[in-house]
């Protein structure tokens, strides 16, 4: 069976169908009711992302740094693809989990529980290497903290639709393994 591009899941659906399923409503947007907030405040800090460094290192950030930087954001946008793969229709933008999806618990969801957060944070970790700002490492930290109570936010609904979710939360890391605030094994 081949890959299946997000394009073709939404043949014939507009954005409209498309954000209608995730759940996305105006009264959403006012009193967070399917964590809206959350989903708005990460799109803030990853378009911020495009922000100029600061301060400007110019010529004196080291060009290895740089390099290792940018191949870091790369192995994240890869990441990334395999979890939106992984998680085929059951995808959305929200903390609130998809109705009727199912529990995916292999390919990058075998590595950690939110494999989308992690490929986010590797990529802006990437980013603060290529640009040696301290403005993008403010905006890493800030994505830590949305990404993780975000998380936290989705498992809570994960453990009430899925009876063997507490099992894969005990033994699966939930960003990034060991990291205090990443990881509540």
């Amino acid at each position: 069976m081949g890959l299946r591009l997000p394009e073709d899941a939404a043949m014939g659906e507009s954005l409209g169908q498309r954000l209608a399923q995730w759940g996305f409503s105006w009264a959403g947007l006012l009193d967070n009711r399917r964590g809206e907030w959350w989903l708005m405040a990460q799109m803030v800090l990853i378009a911020a992302h495009l922000l100029p460094p600061y301060p400007p290192m110019g010529a004196t950030w080291p060009m290895a740094l740089r390099l290792i930087g940018w191949i870091t954001f790369a192995i994240g946008l890869v990441l990334a693809l395999q979890g939106f793969f992984n998680l085929g229709p059951s995808l959305t933008p929200l903390p609130e989990p998809m109705p009727g999806a199912p529990l995916v618990t292999t390919g990058a969801y075998g590595r950690c529980r939110h494999p989308l957060y992690q490929a986010v944070l590797i990529c802006s970790f990437g980013v603060v290497l290529a640009l040696g700002s301290l403005l993008h490492l403010a905006l890493l930290l800030g994505l830590a903290v949305v990404l993780g109570w975000k998380a936290r936010r989705e498992e809570r609904r994960l453990v009430e639709l899925h009876p063997d979710y507490a099992a894969y939360r005990a033994s699966t890391p939930s960003i990034i393994p060991f990291l205090p605030g990443l990881d509540w094994r």
